[in-house]
């Protein structure tokens, strides 16, 4: 049984509470001095305690989409990592893996509902290999549109994330779909993925010094591989990114330091500067300049302004970026130059629930700015 298999939650609250109705009954007979009462006490309570605790984190697991697996929980994910190609060998970039099909009336046909396709990707240049899921809107499969280029977004789940929370959880293909629909938004193709291309080590796409070159797998592989096999722009204006959480500041540094690339970069409760810890180990390596570059706050007021567009969100209650949001909003105004956007909640939180809730403005706007 997965990790993420409903059973397992089933089993789970059930061994919770027939421990607890055990430590109920079963508490007056326990009521001694004896090692065996006190043992049975510290048993009773410590296995009730267990099961209530695995049972609040396969929940939240389910809910927030944090680890796909057993092996991802405990580290052991290795089916995902970076390959690199010493023979050069002359298998594509992109290689579709399978399909599925978008929740919503009509999500059986590709020309009504579209269709999410699983593919495998691999850098030129990073030697980065990932999976990813691309979402292909209806209009993609209609003959009226067979020669239509249409925009792209990449779309980054947080750290650690799974990337089919994008789409079980945060329901992108399905509300790319519905704002299309209405009118309100442009028919788009997303990429959606982790940002963590090198589990379980989070990058926070960087281009390690020695490690994996995660900012250029973004900035220049993904792009290329994705041209290579379907009809999406050529040029930075048919190109954008958005991310929640550290998706988040991946999106807006990717934008700011790829303007040649992305025309717009949405972080969704983002923060703005690479965090050093166990998960991301040493991302610089002494590098100055790198780690300079990675405090978007200090890249705004240091070098020249990029020419793109930025959309920050954040809650004045219940989000911890909040102040951090409004200098820099603040901060990327001063350039005179780069665009700057915002969605400010008066109560939300790092959760899917407050994305669910910003993330139809976010692709309307987003579409905006996309030709």
């Amino acid at each position: 049984m997965g990790l993420t298999s409903t059973t397992v939650l089933l089993v789970a609250v059930v061994c919770a509470a027939t421990l607890f109705v055990g430590t109920v009954w079963l508490w007056p007979r326990l009521a001694r001095r004896g090692w065996r009462a006190v043992g049975g006490r510290v048993g009773l309570l410590l296995g009730t305690q267990l099961m209530l605790f695995a049972s609040v984190g396969l929940a939240a697991n389910q809910a927030f989409g944090f680890y796909a697996s057993w092996a991802d929980l405990f580290g052991r994910e290795t089916d995902q990592g970076v390959v690199v190609d010493h023979t050069g060998g002359s298998g594509g970039p992109l290689e579709v893996l399978g399909t599925r099909r978008v929740d919503g009336p009509g999500g059986g046909r590709p020309q009504q509902g579209g269709q999410i396709q699983k593919v495998a990707l691999t850098g030129r240049t990073s030697h980065i290999a990932t999976p990813a899921y691309v979402y292909l809107p209806p209009e993609y499969f209609q003959p009226q549109y067979r020669t239509r280029v249409f925009p792209a977004a990449v779309v980054l789940t947080g750290y650690p994330g799974t990337a089919e929370a994008l789409f079980e959880k945060l329901h992108y293909p399905r509300t790319a779909r519905d704002l299309a629909k209405d009118g309100r938004t442009q028919p788009m193709i997303l990429v959606m993925m982790r940002p963590t291309v090198a589990p379980p080590r989070d990058t926070e796409c960087v281009d390690v010094p020695g490690g994996p070159q995660t900012e250029t797998f973004f900035a220049k592989d993904l792009p290329e591989a994705m041209r290579a096999h379907y009809r999406v722009g050529r040029t930075p204006a048919g190109w954008g990114v958005i991310g929640d959480s550290t998706g988040g500041y991946c999106a807006l540094k990717l934008a700011l330091h790829h303007p040649g690339t992305y025309a717009a970069g949405v972080g969704l409760s983002a923060y703005y500067k690479a965090p050093l810890d166990p998960t991301t180990g040493d991302l610089f390596r002494g590098d100055v300049k790198l780690r300079n570059e990675a405090d978007l706050r200090w890249f705004v007021t240091h070098r020249p302004a990029a020419d793109t567009s930025l959309l920050v969100t954040t809650s004045k209650v219940g989000e911890s970026n909040y102040k951090a949001t409004l200098k820099f909003i603040d901060e990327v105004k001063a350039t005179g130059k780069t665009r700057i956007s915002s969605i400010v909640l008066d109560s939300g939180g790092h959760n899917f629930n407050t994305w669910r809730r910003e993330i139809p403005a976010a692709l309307q706007w987003l579409s905006g700015r996309l030709g």
